[in-house]
């Protein structure tokens, strides 16, 4: 079970279990398995249950957790439903033949780019990886006008990273499939030349770059929407054109092959993909709606797909090497 690893942060540590109360006695029961936090989507399932007229039972841990007890558990999990993270944990476990496909009607309501091809798994919500830079040092114009610039030593003590996090990882990961190993390496060790500080996750960089102690860092975008707007000075930047740099990371869910409750399981997903639930993700977590002519949050500039990378989800979930090869760097 190797392939299934964590590909992102914002989890919760330790499994728990979230059952609202005051639920009919005759609801038919849906089980989720989340690797989603109580935090982001939490609120989102206590009115999907309302309204659905549901027993949504979610149990929440890291989606490598989730995913791993999944395809452990086989026809024996109580699991209905895998909401992951990143859709590369849900590619994964569609070619171990554990999801369900999906009905026509339920995948009609994402972009085909933001679905498994097979309809295995349905997208929910996207994080663009971005750079965020300290727009009190430096202007746009000045800004690396690809990913393969930051290896340029004319950026030496003016970058910030974070080998640790799974969003960087499963971005290394992508680079090797789409550069190759060797020049992926060596831009790694080029950018790694230029000093750059090392941060624990995302979110730090985004609070450097505000505060001025960090001219440019690599995140996902959604970080400096939680930044109060009234103090904001650091901006977040895409490439110009289409780029390895620019890379949407997809949430999404599927079904599990067997499940007995598949039509209960089908109107979660359908709320998921919702206008309403797809306002949730844009409005309330700063995230890209996966269903089209959804109005992202005001503070979110739209996404720009023509300059968007579009790349096989397996490439993300690609992490073992990638591991090995920060380790061989010493990045770990």
């Amino acid at each position: 079970l190797s392939f299934l690893v964590a590909c992102e942060t914002e989890q919760v540590s330790t499994p728990s279990v979230v059952e609202a109360s005051g639920k009919s006695e005759v609801a038919e029961k849906v089980v989720v398995y989340s690797g989603r936090s109580e935090s982001l989507v939490g609120d989102l399932f206590t009115k999907m249950e309302e309204e659905l007229k549901l027993d949504i039972e979610v149990q929440y841990g890291s989606t490598s957790e989730m995913a791993t007890r999944f395809l452990t558990e086989g026809e024996q999990s109580p699991a209905d439903i895998i909401f992951a993270q990143d859709s590369g944990h849900l590619g994964a476990l569609a070619k171990q033949g554990s999801l369900a496909t999906l009905s026509p009607d339920l995948l009609g309501n994402v972009e085909k780019r933001f679905q498994a091809k097979d309809g295995t798994w349905i997208g929910t919500s996207g994080r663009l990886r971005v750079l965020v830079y300290d727009s009190k040092q430096i202007s746009p114009e000045e800004m690396p006008k690809s990913l393969k610039e930051l290896s340029d030593p004319k950026w030496k003590g003016k970058l910030g990273w974070a080998p640790g996090n799974g969003s960087f990882q499963a971005h290394v990961s992508v680079l090797r499939n789409v550069w190759g190993e060797e020049e992926t390496k060596a831009w790694l060790e080029g950018v790694k030349n230029n000093d750059p500080k090392s941060y624990p996750k995302n979110s730090p960089q985004v609070k450097a770059a505000n505060e001025g102690s960090l001219v440019i860092g690599w995140v996902n975008h959604y970080y400096l929407h939680r930044v109060d707007p009234g103090g904001r000075t650091a901006v977040n930047y895409s490439f110009p054109q289409e780029d390895v740099g620019n890379i949407l990371m997809v949430s999404g869910a599927g079904i599990r092959k067997g499940s007995a409750n598949k039509a209960a399981a089908e109107k979660v997903l359908g709320y998921l993909v919702s206008k309403e639930g797809q306002s949730h993700f844009a409005m309330n977590n700063y995230e890209y709606p996966t269903r089209p002519n959804v109005q992202t949050n005001p503070d979110v500039p739209d996404l720009d797909l023509k300059s968007v990378m579009d790349i096989p989800q397996e490439y993300l979930i690609d992490i073992g090497p990638t591991r090995t090869l920060l380790q061989e760097l010493a990045l770990q």
